[in-house]
Order: C-alpha cells, then sequence, then structure tokens
C-alpha cells in the first residue's frame, strides 16, 4: 500500500514545487518563505488527499483523488498578488472557497444537463489539456532558449520506454509499479547524464512545520477576487467530470449528481484553509486517475497513503529536495502516460453514449473544436476583456458548456420532441415517398426518436 502511495506521489510531486516556485520567482520572496510555502503545499494537498479518499461528513467523493495547487487558479492568484498584493490575493482564495458554498445548491441541480456525452467530451478535453502539459515538461516553452532541446526529449522518451518495458515484462505488484518504476529509470538515466541537481530550499534544516499567515491578516476585496469567482464555475465543471471519469476507474457506478458536490465540498474546505497558509486555490487532481486505470489498484486507501507521505514530506525539509531533484523532462515522460490514458478513458464514454446517432456526433464535433481552440491556440482570446477571456481560455468550461447547451437544444427542449415523435411517426405510418424504411430514413437524416 506504501509503494502504490509513494508511486501516487512521485508522479504528482512535481505540481506543488513547481507552484510553489513560480509564486516565489515571480513574487520574488525570501528563501524562508518559499520554503515555508512549500511545506504548507505538501501538507495541505496530503489533507485534500485524505479528506477526498475518506470522504467523512458528506466532503469528499470517497475516491482514489489526489489534490494539489497550480494550473489557471495558480495564474489567478499571481495576477491579483501582483495588482493587489498578497494579502488581498490570500483574501480572494477565501472568498472563492465560501463561493463554492454558496453556489453549490443550484450547480447541483444544473447536473442532470450532463449526461455521459457531456461528460465524455469533457474528460477527453482535459485529457488532451493535461498531455499538452507533460509535452511542455519534456520540450520546454516555445521560445525559450531549452526548446526542443535534444538531451531533454531523450529523457522524455527513455522514460516513457522505460514505463512500457516495465509494463510489458513484468507481472503482478511489479507490473502495478510499472509507473514508479519508470520514473526512477528516467531519473537514474538524468544522474547519469549529469541532469539531477540537488538544491535545499532553506537553511539546510531537518524539519520544517508551515507558518499561518505567512503575508499577514489576508484582505477581503470582492471585486479583486473576480477572477477567481468566475474561474470557480470551470472548476466545478472540471471536478464534475474527474468525478465521474474516476468513479468509472475504480468500478463505481457513476452517480454525478450524488458524488461531484462531495468533491466540490472537499476542494472548498481544503482552498479555505489553504487561504490561511498563503496558497493558491486547491483543486482535485486528474493526474492520479491515469495511474489508477494504468495499475488497476482501485482502493482509495492507496491515496489515504499518499496524502500520509504528502504530509510527511511537508514536515521533512531534506526530502522535498530530492523530490524536486527529479528532472522536468523524466516527469513529463511519465506525465504523457499517465495523461493519455485519461484522454482514452473519455474516448471510451463517448463510444458508451452512441455516437453512431448523427446528432450526437455533430455535438461533441462542435464542443470538441470550441473546447480545445484555446488549448491548441494559446492566447487566441488575448483582446477580449479580461473577464470574458478567463472563461473563455478555459477550454474544459468552453467544451462542456458547449455539449450541455447543444445535447438539450437538440435532445431537451419540447419543439425537439414533438418534431422527432411526429418523424417517428411519419416513417412508422408509411407516408415517407422515400424508398428506404421509416428507420432508415430517420437514420439518413439523423433523426432518432425523443430521449
Amino acid at each position: 500500500m506504501l509503494l502504490f502511495g509513494v508511486q501516487h506521489f512521485l508522479v504528482m510531486a512535481a505540481t506543488p514545487i513547481s507552484s510553489v516556485f513560480l509564486v516565489s520567482s515571480a513574487l520574488q520572496l525570501s528563501p524562508s518563505l518559499t520554503a515555508n510555502l512549500l511545506s504548507a503545499a505538501f501538507v495541505l494537498s496530503g489533507l485534500g488527499s485524505l479528506l477526498q479518499s475518506l470522504g467523512p461528513w458528506g466532503i469528499g467523493a470517497r475516491l482514489p483523488f489526489v489534490m494539489l495547487p497550480g494550473g489557471a487558479p495558480l495564474i489567478l492568484f499571481l495576477s491579483i498578488a501582483d495588482q493587489h498584493g498578497l494579502r488581498t490575493a490570500t483574501g480572494a482564495v477565501m472568498i472563492t472557497a465560501v463561493f463554492y458554498f454558496v453556489v453549490l445548491p443550484l450547480f447541483s441541480r444544473l447536473l442532470k444537463f450532463f449526461p455521459t456525452l457531456v461528460i465524455g467530451t469533457m474528460i477527453v478535453i482535459v485529457g488532451v489539456n493535461l498531455v499538452k502539459v507533460g509535452a511542455l515538461l519534456v520540450t520546454g516553452r516555445p521560445g525559450s532558449s531549452g526548446f526542443g532541446e535534444p538531451l531533454a526529449l531523450l529523457l522524455g522518451l527513455a522514460t516513457v520506454g522505460c514505463t512500457v518495458v516495465a509494463y510489458a515484462l513484468l507481472r503482478g505488484t511489479l507490473r502495478q509499479l510499472s509507473v514508479l518504476l519508470g520514473l526512477l529509470a528516467g531519473t537514474a538515466l538524468a544522474a547519469l547524464l549529469g541532469r539531477v541537481k540537488l538544491e535545499a530550499t532553506d537553511d539546510g534544516a531537518l524539519l520544517h512545520a508551515p507558518q499561518l499567515m505567512p503575508f499577514g491578516s489576508p484582505q477581503f476585496n470582492l471585486l479583486a477576487s473576480l477572477p477567481l469567482l468566475v474561474y470557480s464555475l470551470a472548476s466545478m465543471a472540471e471536478a464534475t467530470g474527474q468525478t465521474v471519469i474516476n468513479s468509472e476507474a475504480v468500478g463505481k457506478e457513476p452517480d454525478a449528481r450524488r458524488d461531484a458536490p462531495k468533491t466540490i465540498r472537499g476542494d472548498a474546505v481544503i482552498s479555505l484553509a489553504g487561504g490561511f497558509f498563503g496558497l493558491p486555490l486547491m483543486v482535485t487532481s486528474g493526474e492520479n486517475i491515469g495511474i489508477v486505470r494504468i495499475t488497476g489498484v482501485r482502493s482509495r486507501f492507496v491515496t489515504v497513503a499518499a496524502g500520509l507521505v504528502l504530509i510527511t514530506v511537508g514536515f521533512l525539509a531534506p526530502v522535498a529536495w530530492l523530490v524536486n531533484a527529479i528532472p522536468a523532462p523524466v516527469v513529463g515522460g511519465t506525465a504523457l502516460v499517465v495523461f493519455g490514458v485519461i484522454t482514452v478513458l473519455g474516448v471510451q464514454m463517448l463510444g458508451r453514449s452512441g455516437l453512431d446517432d448523427h446528432t450526437d456526433t455533430f455535438i461533441v464535433a462542435v464542443a470538441l473544436g470550441l473546447g480545445l481552440l484555446p488549448i491548441l491556440v494559446p492566447g487566441v482570446y488575448g483582446h477580449l476583456p479580461a473577464n470574458l477571456r478567463i472563461l473563455l481560455e478555459s477550454g474544459v468550461a468552453v467544451g462542456a458548456f458547449s455539449a450541455a447547451v447543444l445535447h438539450a437544444l437538440f435532445h431537451r427542449t419540447p419543439w425537439r420532441t414533438r418534431t422527432t415523435t411526429a418523424a417517428g411517426t411519419t416513417a412508422t405510418t408509411g407516408t415517407d415517398t422515400g424508398t428506404g424504411t421509416g428507420a432508415a430514413a430517420a437514420a439518413d437524416v439523423g433523426e432518432v426518436p425523443a430521449r
């Protein structure tokens, strides 16, 4: 159980480390503040993983989830801190956490508009976005000095290769640990090539506990918090998709209306706590879902073990140094495998939703096109107003919203029900002048009986 927990930990540990160092470099924080935030990121990620996995009092979905800072919430946190100061940024995190609870009852009622077709579309977009994140860890960002460095590409592809070899040749528990073994093999190769560097994050102390309110007491500014409040709507949609796909990965009957609010409550509670320790919004991570599917280990107590490891690392400073020493291309190579699995899970969901229906194929095509646009073409909405840009640049939110609206338009509206029913009646009574049967004629125009 501990080994499986460590495997989850190593795959996702780069996220809190990179998030903290991004905050530190962008806001020019002192080494002591950096060490404090790093400790808090690990401890809160661990507590969030325990909460989501155990699910006490209806907070947490009782699924193998881990929680992390990073992503869009981190960028918004930095933007607010740059414009209004760190105290206002931490206050914005707390306001947004409370906003989750306020809007959740309304959001729960809207989940009926998120059938398998919509969730599957959302998961495909999430998977593609995550694959891109993993790829950038291998290649570096376009335009940077190290973009496409051959040695980095070698490390990333070698990590993928080692993972494949381990999965192909090993059996039993060792095969289930193939992701971890591939990561370790890639790190060993990086060490031989001189790409592993150990750097202490503070004064070299053995223990380090997170400090409460490291930037001082938070300041609450509703207007400054607006970008995070807008983003929270997209975050809830993404949490819904992750809850459904995680349920399927562990063999649990998915029920978004029952389980998604529990996941969102867990996000809200940990984000509120994280605000007191100077952290950006904490969200459930899709990274470990791919590990669950690859390994076949479905127990939520594996992520309980991962949560305990995270908390331990949060108090043991040298362990954080070791984890930070794993080169980004190695982590990216592992991420390509894990995130690719998430994309496949979304494709499987779409396959079960009946894509032989022309109307559903059209819905998915439009939603994928709109949702992938900001992912494949970064900055496409750069000239739009800031608050509108926040929503449109979230490909997951755009794809989910588009699929949900189109599905309701074609399958739930009264006029649609009457039209399809009338078409079916006409075909059945033989008044169609075509040569095909009524069912065939309906299929030709993409019509199906109202659902």
